[in-house]
């Protein structure tokens, strides 16, 4: 009776491990080819997603769209893809993908929701890089701010002032002000005003504007400049000075003329007056009436 019971529990115990066996042998095989699979899956899937996303700048490019901005949408692009061969992977595996997939989303709209500043900063960014209302070097003002164009990022553009101090503005902050391009036209005028006494001779005056004028090489022949009275002002005749010039040269040509043009009228007996009032006194038996 003991050695049956003996023989029917060896029995049973060899029952069990090759029960085991037998699961551990098939399950793990299977779980071996999903693990090569999802391998394969990943491995290629990031071959194919490297290839279309440079397949994707390589067409952005040739349509002459900025570096930057490829590049960006280059790594972009690179990353949706590894999101998908990453779902695809799991899913081979037997992980439920669902979950992965709400989970992704639910980070993705806490990340939207936490960079609103930021997106919008980004939303900016590829306006103006598709859109160049200005480029790296151009002189610009935006905001209050004038300088030359250093940087443009996808985030921020940074600008050198004129007393070379370095101003980084978000984007946003450029897309919604008014923007002043001084580069962007290869000409430009240069606007000046030199007012004379209403004493001098007029003629005279504009023929020495015009002889400086004459004489600056920087002053382009065409299109031509303007010499002209532009008003009669409370103490002086004030005439309006516009030669063109090449923008790259307007800030030089302006105080270069702007001194020349004194000095050529002083020394033609032209006065540049200043502000003053005339006092005019009248006297009667009666009484002393000071008119002004």
């Amino acid at each position: 009776m003991i050695l049956t019971t003996s023989i029917m529990s060896a029995q049973a115990e060899n029952e069990w491990v090759k029960n085991i066996v037998d699961y551990v042998t098939t399950n793990g095989l299977e779980a071996c080819k999903n693990l090569a699979l999802a391998i394969v899956i990943f491995w290629l899937g990031r071959i194919v997603a490297r290839l279309l996303s440079g397949v994707l700048a390589k067409v952005l490019r040739k349509s002459k769209l900025d570096e930057t901005l490829v590049v960006f949408a280059k790594n972009v692009s690179f990353a949706v893809l590894m999101v998908i061969v990453v779902v695809a992977a799991l899913g081979r595996m037997g992980i439920e993908t669902g979950s992965v997939v709400a989970v992704i989303g639910a980070a993705g709209l806490a990340v939207g929701l936490a960079l609103q500043g930021s997106l919008a900063n980004f939303a900016a960014g590829v306006l103006l890089i598709m859109f160049r209302p200005f480029k790296v070097d151009d002189v610009i003002s935006v905001g209050g701010v004038v300088g030359k164009v250093v940087d443009i990022d996808i985030f921020t553009t940074s600008i050198n002032t004129p007393d070379n101090a370095r101003i980084v503005l978000p984007n946003a902050s450029i897309t919604g002000s008014n923007i002043t391009n001084f580069s962007k036209n290869p000409t430009r005028r240069v606007d000046m005003v030199m007012s004379i006494s209403y004493g001098d001779n007029i003629k005279m005056a504009k023929e020495t504007i015009e002889s400086v004028l004459k004489s600056e090489p920087r002053v382009l022949a065409e299109p031509a400049y303007t010499v002209a009275v532009g008003q009669l002002g409370d103490s002086s005749v004030d005439i309006l000075v516009r030669p063109w010039v090449n923008s790259a040269d307007y800030w030089d040509v302006k105080f270069a003329l702007t001194e020349r043009l004194k000095v050529a009228l002083e020394s033609n007996g032209i006065t540049i007056p200043f502000p003053q009032r005339d006092v005019h006194i009248k006297t009667d038996s009666d009484n002393m009436k000071t008119v002004v």
